[in-house]
């Protein structure tokens, strides 16, 4: 079981307690939720974007999608998906494709789907396809404490 060194450092710093949770290896969100017998809308992900100067990054449940559009409603910018290239390059201590939804720590702009508000529990992706971070809802919010709060994802059916 492995956590990101630059998300391991930012949540000690802000004393935030964690559970690690080992799981079968999985590639996607819901790959990670089902693997980790953790519920869909409590599995965060994070899905990097740019406006073609900076990147910022959205925070959704496992069990949505991103609605670009509703994006931009909510920003007032155009934004696109982030390359894979743009990704590596910032998250560089964590496995291609397991990027932690805890943008703070690394010097990214937070947006949180609104449906994430109020969960009791949160797990997410550390760094790696086979680790779940296990936190407390309060603790999540801690962790992006500037972050926008909005409704820009849409439930998948």
């Amino acid at each position: 079981m492995t956590i990101a060194p630059t998300l391991q450092r930012y949540m000690a710093d802000k004393g935030i307690p964690y559970d690690l949770i080992s799981h079968d290896r999985a590639m996607t969100s819901l790959g990670n939720a089902n693997a980790g017998h953790v519920p869909r809308d409590r599995l965060a992900k994070g899905v990097m974007l740019s406006d073609g100067q900076h990147y910022m990054l959205a925070v959704m449940p496992a069990s949505h999608h991103l609605r670009l559009s509703d994006l931009k409603t909510e920003l007032g910018q155009e934004l696109r998906l982030a390359s894979e290239d743009e990704i590596v390059e910032v998250f560089r201590d964590c496995d291609r494709g397991a990027i932690p939804p805890v943008g703070s720590c690394y010097g990214l702009e937070v947006i949180v789907e609104n449906s994430m508000d109020g969960q009791q529990d949160v797990y997410f992706e550390g760094g790696d396809h086979a680790t779940l971070v296990h936190i407390k809802g309060d603790d999540f919010a801690r962790l992006n404490p500037k972050a926008q709060h909005g409704s820009f994802s849409e439930r998948i059916s």
